[in-house]
């Protein structure tokens, strides 16, 4: 279990951008978004490979293509921060959400319904 990094090509123009997210999200059960080193983006990781989630990580700090990416998840979310997570490609927030709903169970089951877990 783990990540994987991916290094999406394409233009940055912001329709492109937003194709290439939802892309990027239909592709797996659980998908973050993140910066290399956010303190945030680390702790998201960690519940995630603590649960034994396969997810996958979009670094948008260092990915081609990544600051569009960034401005079209803040247009499709109006979630201005990272970590920005999908499961089940359904955006739950950032990092402060996904410890709350861990805390509550919440996560487990959100893992489970899309087979993440």
């Amino acid at each position: 279990m783990g990540n994987s990094q991916s290094s999406c090509s394409g233009s940055s123009s912001s329709a492109d951008a937003q194709a290439n997210v939802e892309q990027i999200i239909q592709s797996d059960a659980v998908v973050v978004f993140a910066k290399v080193s956010c303190p945030y983006c680390a702790a998201t990781k960690r519940l995630l490979r603590k649960k034994g989630v396969k997810y996958t990580a979009i670094n948008v700090d260092v990915t081609k293509g990544g600051t569009a990416m960034h401005s079209a998840l803040k247009q499709m979310t109006g979630h201005r921060t990272v970590p920005s997570i999908f499961i089940g490609q359904k955006h739950i927030g950032g990092n402060s959400e996904i410890q709350s709903i861990n805390k509550t169970g919440e996560l487990d089951h959100l893992l489970r319904d899309a087979r993440a877990i």
